[in-house]
């Protein structure tokens, strides 16, 4: 929370979206950007929405299909594969639920615990608790 805490008011919609990239950022006194992190990313779908707000986020997405991988301060390093048929999800500070038809697989791991999915169904425990099943689910980070 507290690399967004500050964060503006943003809504966008997309019809069709595919982008990829890497990014590194560290210490910059801006919403995102306060603690370090790198990775890589892409991404590619059919409809998409988002509002965020300083610790409030919702977000819609259609069919769509994602690999990332990347290291951060706050959630040690991860690589995960996603495939989504449909999915909305919402977050207000440590709380995030998501409704959804999707079979992410990967694996994270930090000092501060371990998250594992495989098509979808899987469990993060440690600083985020968390269970899914095929896509939906619910997470709670501790601190």
């Amino acid at each position: 929370m507290i690399d967004t805490f500050d964060r503006p008011g943003r809504a966008f919609t997309e019809e069709t979206f595919a982008r990829a990239g890497t990014f590194a950022d560290a210490f910059e006194d801006k919403p995102g950007k306060r603690l370090p992190k790198a990775g890589a990313y892409a991404e590619a779908g059919v409809g998409h929405a988002r509002a965020e707000w300083s610790v409030f986020d919702a977000e819609a997405k259609g069919p769509n299909a994602s690999a990332e991988a990347g290291a951060s301060v706050a959630s040690g390093a991860q690589a995960f594969a996603r495939a989504e048929i449909a999915s909305a999800s919402a977050s207000a500070g440590p709380i995030k639920a998501t409704v959804g038809l999707g079979l992410d697989t990967g694996v994270g791991i930090s000092p501060t615990g371990v998250e594992a999915k495989v098509l979808g169904t899987g469990i993060s425990f440690g600083r985020k608790m968390g269970i899914s099943l095929f896509g939906t689910g619910f997470e709670f980070n501790l601190w």
